[in-house]
């Protein structure tokens, strides 16, 4: 990973531009996830093979967990679906040299080297039921992070469309894919959708690599991913819309004087979005799992959003990113969104079911 994405992490604290206080949606989803999850886990999780003998600690891994408290909804329900199914196989067993005990649980929650895990942590003491063992495991999960087949399930929860890094070539001005006047690959030329789906595909190679080493035989590994439907024009979508209106936001701030058009031609958010059938193909590619199930979740929070919710998540997510890239006194943020907050109550397409096309996707692999 290189040195500028170390910063790619979320608003920390519990202020009212945090994450913690800004991730409804993200939420939402996990809750979505749940039943498939808990369903998947009682259907695939083998406790007659050896790794998952109870008297073995169960080790459960967030990655790109952020500040919580979502990280903590999600593995206690994975949690209580295990409990439940080493339960359900005490029941049923009939072998009487197997003992189905419930075993203790250590979760290992994952995120950048710069992510808050002291406001993590401090929202774990007072959310968490204390059924469990925790540890803050810092660094990318586009990379070796765990001892070899010592994690018995993983999880993460819309975090893989971060890129590890942003393709040097959409900034380069003598590059087919210099991407010009904006800030992502929706809309642009397909030489620069080209670069950032080269870089997706060596970056979620590299994830399901390194949790094939880290996970046991028979390990469970559930991620939700943001995505298109195959066929859709990804520019067309409420999502485009949105980033063209952050796009014109830096363009006006350019022309005020307020910050330089060369920094704002060489700002691209690190993002990147795969179909249903991309990414099948992406982990059938790499080989190292068994597809479950991939499902298309319930998409939440689909009624007519608040302006201010859309401004102040997309703060929380993108804000450290903004200042890392134009610099803390380069760019007034409160000025920045403050203009993004009128243009998107400006923006009709945003709120039109017509354009409400982004997805979200189930995927349950199993280590083979």
């Amino acid at each position: 990973m290189d040195e500028a994405s170390c910063k790619y992490h979320m608003i920390g604290g519990d202020g009212p531009n945090s994450y913690a206080h800004n991730s409804v949606y993200q939420k939402e989803l996990i809750v979505s996830a749940e039943d498939l999850t808990n369903q998947l886990i009682n259907s695939h999780l083998d406790t007659n093979k050896p790794p998952f003998d109870p008297r073995n600690t169960f080790r459960i891994a967030d990655l790109g967990c952020s500040v919580g408290p979502n990280t903590f909804f999600a593995v206690e329900n994975i949690i209580k679906s295990v409990e439940n199914k080493y339960k359900k196989s005490n029941r049923t067993t009939q072998n009487p040299n197997i003992n189905h005990q419930t075993p203790e649980f250590q979760v290992f929650f994952n995120d950048l080297v710069n992510n808050d895990f002291n406001t993590l942590f401090k929202n774990n003491l007072h959310t968490s039921k204390k059924s469990y063992f925790i540890a803050g495991v810092p660094g990318s999960f586009h990379s070796r992070l765990f001892p070899k087949e010592s994690i018995h399930f993983a999880h993460c929860s819309t975090a893989l469309h971060w890129l590890s890094r942003i393709p040097e070539e959409v900034r380069e001005s003598g590059s087919m894919a210099w991407n010009k006047g904006r800030v992502h690959y929706f809309g642009a030329r397909e030489e620069v959708k080209e670069v950032y789906s080269v870089r997706y595909k060596k970056d979620m190679d590299d994830f399901l690599s390194f949790r094939a080493r880290e996970l046991v035989d028979g390990g469970l590994m559930v991620m939700v991913v943001l995505g298109f439907p195959d066929g859709v024009v990804a520019s067309e979508s409420s999502m485009g819309v949105a980033f063209g209106v952050l796009g014109s936001c830096f363009e006006d701030l350019a022309k005020m004087g307020k910050i330089s058009g060369e920094k704002v031609d060489s700002f691209n958010l690190p993002f990147y979005y795969p179909s249903p059938s991309e990414l099948k193909a992406l982990i059938e590619a790499n080989g190292m799992f068994d597809i479950v199930r991939i499902a298309k979740l319930a998409a939440p929070m689909r009624v007519k959003p608040d302006p201010r919710i859309v401004t102040a998540h997309l703060r929380a997510v993108i804000g450290e990113l903004i200042e890392e890239h134009f610099g803390s006194n380069g760019i007034s943020i409160d000025e920045l969104f403050k203009l993004h907050l009128q243009k998107v109550t400006n923006s009709p397409e945003l709120f039109d079911e017509e354009y409400w096309k982004e997805t979200n996707y189930f995927v349950f692999l199993k280590r083979k």
